[in-house]
């Protein structure tokens, strides 16, 4: 059993099926998330089992692991509401609005196909990471002799879509002042395509989709937008299409990705100063949580519009728990997660691009409009990812490379290091065996890129 818990990671678990994440340990991980949300010695005999929200997305090994599972959860004596196939932020949505005790999403997002994965929550849709819980569950699910209930909990099977799509529809205001936009959406053959089929007739865009069917097979690839390779599609289709702007999402769509109206990606970045400035314009002087990785642009821009921008560490669970301990307005990574006060605290990848359509309605501009200046003003290297043997030793020679010149120098998530003109940020990945890198300028392309060179040649 030890060798499989390799499997949890910092705010989740993720592992190959079945060789890392076996229906075993699905079980035992069952038992053990039970016991954290109802300790047995806490039970009473007659008073209500605590309920549970559990969905899962399109993998092939997603409903054997559903099944064994929804078992473990009622040995363990929890209630089960089966949401069924959803994306991640419909199992918050249910957790959060139906007052549940706790909640699983089975997915790995983005990951390859022969991988999969567990997502937890507590009440309130509060996730379960390193810091609140998860390696408690591995490390009881070591120590063995998990038992089962005194009472074993039932199971319904309920979807609260309709709500869901209800809820994200209220945050736009006025539905009719939207502009009649095209816009291609890319669904990667995840989990994204029923819940815009619920969306859709209440708006006045016409959306060409691709890949619409939920298909664990990956027959157009993973979809991950993140990979330069897999954006293409999307891009010829905006241009083909003469769309208004295009978004991708990957499998579980708890992250949106955005092309402009002439098929260009935005990195993530640039979204999270854009949605930050675009929300504080109702709620001014709020709090704004962004990542360690890129700042500047969403420092400035939150400043100018009256919000306080915080540093957050980077991963979903690290951003929730800040969102609800600084009553955040919106948070935003340049992974694509972007949180919203609004969607309880969570992340949301459908709130996202609807912000965003209500944005270019507003202002009648297009995209490329509401980016390029910022842009040209702070531009990046994108995220680059690399295998490394020792992490900790690259950061140290980095480190030691630049510390005469950086002016400032922070450890929140790894390393970041500013020195004035230039900056960077290296981090090893919560979920993969990682480093990452991110590199920003004032304004000077060939600065920024010499840098990332240069640090690059450094990840060995």
């Amino acid at each position: 059993m030890t060798s499989s818990l390799s499997c949890f990671k910092a705010y989740d678990i993720r592992g190959r099926v079945p060789g890392e994440l076996t229906l075993e340990l699905v079980r035992q991980t069952g038992l053990a998330f039970a016991e954290l949300i109802a300790p047995k010695d806490d039970c009473i005999s007659d008073a209500p089992l605590p309920t549970v929200c559990l969905g899962y997305d399109m993998r092939l090994s997603s409903l054997d692991i559903a099944r064994v599972l929804t078992n473990a959860l009622e040995d363990g004596g929890l209630n089960v509401v089966d949401i069924g196939l959803c994306g991640t932020e419909e199992m918050y949505h249910a957790v959060f609005s139906q007052n549940l005790d706790g909640g699983i999403m089975i997915t790995a997002s983005h990951n390859p196909a022969d991988w999969n994965g567990m997502k937890l929550v507590r009440a309130g849709a509060v996730p379960i990471g390193s810091e609140t819980g998860i390696f408690t569950i591995r490390d009881r699910i070591a120590e063995g002799d998990l038992p089962t209930a005194r009472r074993r909990g039932v199971t319904r099977r309920q979807s609260f879509r309709k709500e869901y799509a209800a809820l994200l529809l209220s945050c736009l205001g006025d539905v009719s002042a939207l502009a009649p936009l095209r816009i291609v959406a890319n669904a990667g053959n995840g989990c994204a395509w029923p819940v815009m089929e619920e969306l859709l007739p209440h708006l006045p865009c016409q959306c060409i989709p691709l890949h619409p069917e939920p298909d664990g097979t990956f027959p157009n690839g993973v979809p991950n937008p993140l990979l330069p390779e897999n954006r293409s599609e999307t891009s010829r289709a905006v241009v083909e299409q003469a769309a208004d702007f295009g978004i991708a999402w990957d499998g579980d769509f708890d992250r949106c990705f955005f092309f402009d109206e002439k098929g260009r990606f935005i990195e993530g970045y640039y979204l999270v100063g854009l949605l930050a400035r675009t929300l504080l314009e109702n709620t001014p002087g709020a709090v704004i949580l962004h990542d360690t990785s890129l700042v500047w642009n969403t420092r400035e821009l939150v400043a100018e519009a009256g919000g306080l921008p915080l540093e957050c560490r980077n991963g979903h669970a690290f951003f929730k728990e800040r969102m609800r301990r600084e009553d955040a307005l919106y948070g935003g990574e340049m992974s694509g997660h972007h949180y919203f006060r609004e969607f309880g605290y969570c992340d949301s990848g459908m709130l996202s691009w609807l912000l965003i359509y209500r944005l270019l309605s507003t202002t009648g501009l297009p995209l490329s409009a509401l980016v390029d200046e910022v842009m040209r003003r702070y531009p990046v290297s994108g995220e680059i990812n690399r295998k490394v043997a020792d992490a900790g030793a690259v950061m140290d020679k980095v480190k030691a490379r630049f510390a005469g010149k950086a002016v400032a120098t922070s450890h929140t998530d790894g390393l970041s290091m500013d020195m004035g003109d230039w900056r960077f940020s290296l981090r090893s990945s919560n979920t993969e065996p990682l480093l990452r890198l991110n590199v920003e300028s004032r304004g000077d392309v060939d600065l920024m890129q010499n840098m990332r060179d240069e640090i690059l040649s450094m990840m060995v």
